[in-house]
């Protein structure tokens, strides 16, 4: 055998080097525990030149921003505006940007707006407090937007007031522009500025507050980008192996990454932790509001501000694998295209089958012909920000006529009727939610003549769709119905909600090629017509925990038992053993719930942890069991204290001690309670009622001392319910708590009188019933 020719051997060598040196290229790669950090938008720029254009006063990009000549929008050329009495001016002093307006003492006084917060339809200012020479530049101490706001589109001055409050604020409620519920820690920062921490310390009050990035940059939804830019400029043919480009995967065939990662800021969530980056499972880090009455309509129509996931999940198009980016530029935020082109560029059935009349039976360019108003209808919310439901649903009069749920046919027609209404609430009537808020007016007047002409419009559109579709008209069942029957109590309807929240995933299977009408191809399977989404399955179980119904518990075990139920689902059934719990043995109810203590999803972790110690099963345990319990409930207090500047946190957590014996933690956290929110009630009620335990129970020297505590934390909580249910005097609950403070502080009279009153609003509920007939008991007047 002849030997190789030497051009040839040195080519083989060549290739065998260059394949090792290949080789060795693919499978180098950074350690997997790499923990990437924030570098900005800078480092983003030179590569991405065109998303970095598209994104340029985006709304992202002008989230936030310091007040500068180039970012106030406002007037502060000595503008003013009258609200309440209160005459507010907005001025310059040089370069500052000056409102003179009540502060927190009740006094007019001058303040500088700091920061401008968005940019259109509405723009808000923020005022700094608290702020200590120590502080770093780049933190931001306390700071509280101011009610008063610039309108962008009518370039007016307008107060915008928080939603059903009529009457002027005072300067110590939490409402007031300088109490809680208008910090910009507390309800903003986290979804307007990139890698935002708090930086609360409860012990001095006050905040420390930072962020990568003052408005929502490009690591807000990408990730942090420092392994990114690592591996774009290193010399090497691949991306690293492990962690691909080094970025969250938004593009790849599973929508929920990139649905996932715009969740947290377009969805109304409770915040297990802090520790949420893009690509990250949602449930391990958010709690979800459900379709409860305060926020949606009984079929899930938005009611309050719930900023579209929630509503999104329950559509067609979400179980069809259509993403956020279907219809939105990621970058820019604008719709991909104008006016019905954006619903026709994926519903391009033959001869024009949507956008016709013969489809929308509307005048074509009119604004019936839309397929947004039918489709997705708005509701306005800050007085000027109109938002559309992104549930994407069929217009249901028939749902309407039946239940009075809305629906977008009569959300224009009843207009038609407006004629019908007094002159003086016309003005009242700008939108279909005025409609709907007044016919729930206690003044009658105004709201029967509102409500008939609202029903008499629902049927008028229920009998148009009859003779539009005929027998070809689809009125499938909708969760709607055993959720508006089990709220109104009708025969039959707890029975129908546990079918409901119970029932099996009906799909209907794909195979993979994209659907027809051009939506996006799905891994698994939708839902078939008549299958609820597990956000409303999750609402019925919810609601049949708070409605103590113990029918429910047989039902919802095979939920906890099936790890790939979604998680809202499993974490509202945990919830239905808590009110349960006491009519069944307590080792049943931990055979079912301690072993989700150790669930792959933070949720269901939680909520069984929770629910344990709630439920009062905790103390029936022995001590292993408690102890598993105990750890467990380290998540349940980091999630707790991500909103540790709320009394409400220390609150729930002091209470959750006090349940598992640790009374010493519990009057910990209630006095913090107390120190973070001095005008809050709850804590001081509670705290005196383990004090009084306690006093009871060791006797002694210290009870004097600890009875006095007692005594003076009820003087010092009375004014405050007072105030409670003079501000919610149709809160039940709230005047129960109030009538027992009354009854406690030796006020028989007035406390009879409060909780008669309380029984008259709430008659069905036992403990208010329970508590007045004692009361009158000892007063000898049963």
């Amino acid at each position: 055998m002849g030997k190789l020719p030497i051009p040839l051997v040195i080519a083989i060598a060549l290739t065998v080097v260059i394949a090792g040196g290949v080789l060795a290229d693919y499978w180098t790669s950074r350690p997997a525990d790499i923990v990437p950090t924030y570098v900005g938008r800078a480092a983003c720029i030179d590569c991405h030149r065109d998303e970095a254009e598209l994104y340029a006063e985006s709304h992202h990009d002008l989230a936030m921003d310091r007040a500068t000549e180039e970012s106030v929008l406002g007037d502060f050329d000595d503008a003013t505006i009258t609200h309440d009495g209160i005459t507010s001016r907005m001025y310059r002093d040089g370069g500052r940007f000056m409102v003179h307006t009540e502060g927190e003492d009740g006094e007019m006084d001058d303040f500088e707006v700091s920061y401008v917060f968005g940019v259109e339809p509405l723009q808000q200012y923020m005022v700094e407090f608290d702020r200590t020479p120590e502080m770093a530049d780049d933190e931001i101490p306390r700071m509280q937007v101011l009610r008063i706001s610039w309108d962008t589109e009518r370039k007016r001055w307008f107060y915008l007031r928080p939603p059903d409050v009529d009457d002027k604020l005072a300067p110590q409620d939490p409402l007031h522009w300088t109490g809680i519920a208008q910090r910009w820690q507390t309800m903003c920062a986290d979804c307007h500025s990139t890698n935002l921490k708090r930086n609360y310390d409860p012990g001095s009050g006050r905040y420390h507050t930072t962020f990568s990035e003052i408005d929502v940059s490009c690591e807000s939804c990408h990730g942090p980008g420092s392994l990114h830019v690592e591996l774009a400029n290193r010399r090497s043919l691949f991306w690293d192996r492990r962690h691909g480009y080094g970025l969250a995967k938004l593009k790849g065939e599973d929508p929920e990454p990139q649905l996932q990662t715009c969740a947290p800021c377009h969805s109304r969530r409770g915040v297990l932790d802090d520790s949420f980056r893009p690509g990250d499972r949602y449930a391990d880090h958010y709690h979800l509001e459900l379709l409860h009455e305060n926020a949606y309509f009984d079929d899930g129509q938005i009611k309050d501000e719930v900023y579209v996931h929630g509503s999104f999940i329950q559509s067609k198009m979400y179980h069809q694998g259509i993403r956020c980016t279907d219809c939105h530029d990621p970058h820019s935020l604008k719709l991909k295209f104008p006016g019905n082109e954006t619903c026709t560029s994926c519903h391009q059935h033959a001869a024009g089958k949507y956008d016709v009349p013969s489809h929308h039976h509307h005048q074509p360019g009119t604004e019936g012909a839309m397929c947004v108003n039918c489709h997705m209808p708005h509701r306005t919310y800050m007085d000027v920000d109109p938002r559309r439901d992104h549930s994407l649903r069929v217009p249901r009069p028939d749902l309407s006529v039946k239940l009075g749920t809305p629906n977008a046919c009569t959300g224009c027609h009843v207009e038609d009727r407006i004629e019908t209404i007094d002159p003086a609430v016309r003005e009242q009537l700008s939108e279909y939610a005025d409609w709907q808020r007044l016919a729930d007016s206690d003044d009658k007047s105004v709201a029967e003549p509102v409500a008939a002409a609202l029903r008499e419009t629902d049927r008028w559109c229920d009998q148009a769709c009859d003779r539009w579709y005929g027998s070809d008209r689809k009125t499938p069942p909708h969760f709607a119905e055993p959720i508006s029957d089990f709220r109104a109590a009708r025969p039959g309807a707890v029975d129908a909600m546990i079918r409901l929240a119970t029932q099996p995933t009906r799909t209907a299977p794909t195979d993979g090629a994209a659907p027809t009408d051009g939506a996006a191809p799905t891994d698994g399977a939708a839902p078939t017509d008549g299958a609820a989404p597990p956000i409303a399955r999750a609402t019925a179980l919810s609601e049949l925990a708070r409605g103590g119904r113990r029918e429910a518990v047989t039902a919802v075990a095979p939920i906890l038992a099936r790890p790939d139920e979604d998680p809202i689902v499993r974490a509202a059934a945990v919830n239905v053993y808590l009110s349960a719990a006491g009519h069944l043995p307590p080792r049943s109810v931990a055979s079912k719930l301690m072993p989700l203590l150790k669930d792959p999803v933070r949720l269901v972790r939680t909520e069984a942890a929770r629910v344990l110690v709630e439920s009062g099963v905790y103390q029936q345990l022995g001590s292993s069991q408690r102890t598993q319990i105990d750890l467990a409930m380290r998540e349940v207090h980091d999630a707790l204290m991500v909103a540790s500047d709320r009394a409400g946190s220390h609150l729930a957590w002091a209470i959750l001690c006090e349940q598992r014996g640790r009374n010493d933690e519990a009057i910990e956290a209630y006095e913090t309670a107390i120190r973070v929110e001095p005008l809050s009630t709850g804590p001081r009620t509670n705290l005196a009622s383990l004090l009084e335990r306690i006093a009871q129970e060791r006797g002694g020297p210290d009870t004097v001392a600890l009875r006095d505590k007692v005594r003076r934390l009820r003087e010092q909580e009375l004014p405050l319910l007072a105030r409670d249910a003079e501000l919610a005097p149709d809160n039940a609950d709230v005047r129960y708590r109030y009538g027992l403070a009354l009854y406690l502080s030796g006020d028989l009279e007035r406390a009879r009188e409060v909780l008669r009153k309380t029984v008259e609003m709430a008659p069905d509920v036992e403990t208010f019933r329970t508590a007045l007939e004692l009361l009158e008991q000892r007063m000898g007047q049963r």
